[in-house]
């Protein structure tokens, strides 16, 4: 596979995933003038592809590795978790902790506002 044929690959991932440049560059831990060298062709280090695949989903040629629904629904799920922990630290700092059935609804209930709802736009935020 050639390096150009990589860069379509990766374009048309990151097309699909709906992800900002800015929001791959937070996610992937890469900076933003770096990916966007890589996104005009540029030469960059092997390192920085792997990252940027890894995160897209796809492996180290640009082939897909995890399908692009369940790249969202993970990240939709991570993000869910997170939010939902920090209400349950600050409830459980007020001795209000929240029961562990009630605690996996609100991942679930999170998860969809990130795949559907409201929150759809600030999938890939960090």
């Amino acid at each position: 596979m050639t390096r150009l044929e990589l860069l379509h690959k990766v374009k048309d991932r990151r097309k699909q995933a709906g992800i900002t440049l800015e929001n791959l560059a937070e996610v992937s831990h890469l900076g933003y003038k770096t990916l966007s060298r890589f996104f005009a062709g540029h030469d960059v280090k092997l390192s920085t592809v792997e990252k940027l695949t890894q995160v897209l989903g796809l492996d180290f040629a640009g082939n897909e590795i995890i399908d692009i629904k369940t790249l969202r629904e993970k990240r939709a799920e991570e993000k869910a978790k997170y939010i939902v922990s920090l209400v349950q630290d600050t409830s459980a700092l007020e001795m209000q902790g929240l029961e562990s059935n009630i605690i996996k609804d609100l991942i679930e209930e999170t998860k969809e506002q990130f795949l559907t709802g409201q929150y759809k736009k600030n999938l890939w935020a960090n």
